[in-house]
């Protein structure tokens, strides 16, 4: 089997609408890396059934994630778009590497223990299994890169292990270890309300978050509502020690932008906010509302849709199930 050198596996979760955080921190990097790489980006709706999903409205979520690939500049000619329980090599290969995880690397990871909190003996199985299902989206069709947010690090540090194990406990080379990709100055896009958290849809404040489906008008007032402090804008990075939400609207502006922190603090530093915000809010503007209204032509085209996840899954499973096979063959499974 001919093995990739340069190949992406990354997801979305349709679990809800789409926010900044899910562009910046996600979708607006796989539209460069379809330069540089053959990818395969997934809508993960085995992923957000680890929490109660609605039946009546996940099919429009999923179709919507995708839409927002497509709007966002993937092109589904160039690339794999495909929904995860679609292609059931995902689930099959997760269960293997069940059998490879390790308890003790599980209970690790801390992503679970801040999602489950205090709940943790009623949340689903599947949460906490989770990062072994995630180590199959990646390794069932041999992903040599996977970009990362902060929150996901942990994850492929555990695929990267469950990789390593399979690979001596059956001495082969079967799996590569694949490396993280970290683009873009917003990796982790906080809450406009709070600094210190993650922008979230499950904020109880709409005005915690820009989402892709908000007006021009929503998305100005949004910024500038957002929480600063009365100190204008630093003359260096180092400023922005021990102010959560100026460096976060920063890094939103740099990323945006596609510049880096340093030059947006040196374009603003000792400006007052309510012209950074005047400003961010225009680039926002500018940036996201095409995006949206090309969501929602593609969105009045459901059977458009479905035929490129159609065929992101004959692609798909031609490349995951030989991968699969060969996997069993390495276990000693009959064929």
């Amino acid at each position: 089997m001919e093995k990739p050198t340069k190949r992406i596996l990354s997801g979305v979760q349709p679990s809800g609408d789409l926010h900044l955080g899910n562009y910046l921190g996600a979708i607006k990097n796989f539209v460069s890396l379809q330069k540089e790489y053959e990818c395969f980006f997934c809508v993960v709706d085995l992923h957000a059934i680890t929490v109660w999903q609605d039946p009546k409205v996940l099919a429009n979520k999923t179709r919507e994630v995708t839409a927002a690939f497509i709007a966002s500049g993937i092109d589904p000619k160039k690339n794999n778009i495909f929904v995860q329980s679609q292609v059931p090599q995902h689930a099959q290969l997760g269960w293997l590497f069940n059998c490879v995880a390790r308890m003790g690397w599980l209970n690790r990871m801390t992503q679970f223990k801040d999602k489950a909190g205090k709940n943790s003996e009623n949340v689903s199985v599947g949460l906490f299994s989770y990062p072994t299902l995630m180590a199959a989206d990646i390794l069932i069709y041999l992903a040599t890169h996977v970009p990362v947010g902060d929150d996901q690090k942990q994850h492929l540090e555990l695929t990267r292990d469950i990789a390593q194990k399979f690979n001596n406990d059956f001495k082969t080379d079967f799996f590569p270890i694949p490396e993280p990709l970290i683009l873009g100055e917003a990796t982790r896009v906080m809450s406009l309300r709070d600094g210190s958290k993650k922008m979230s849809k499950s904020d109880p404040s709409d005005y915690s978050r820009i989402m892709l489906t908000d007006t021009a008008e929503n998305i100005t007032q949004k910024i500038k509502k957002a929480k600063t402090d009365p100190e204008p804008l630093p003359q260096d990075k180092t400023g922005l020690e021990k102010r959560p939400e100026a460096e976060n609207l920063i890094s939103i502006f740099a990323s945006l932008q596609d510049t880096s922190i340093e030059s947006v603090i040196k374009d603003y530093a000792g400006k007052e906010f309510s012209t950074f915000k005047k400003d961010l809010a225009d680039l926002s503007v500018s940036k996201l509302e095409p995006i949206t209204s090309e969501m929602n032509k593609l969105m009045s085209d459901v059977s458009y849709i479905d035929s490129i996840l159609n065929q992101g899954k004959e692609n798909a499973i031609a490349v995951a199930e030989p991968v699969l096979q060969k996997t069993k063959e390495i276990i000693g499974f009959l064929s």
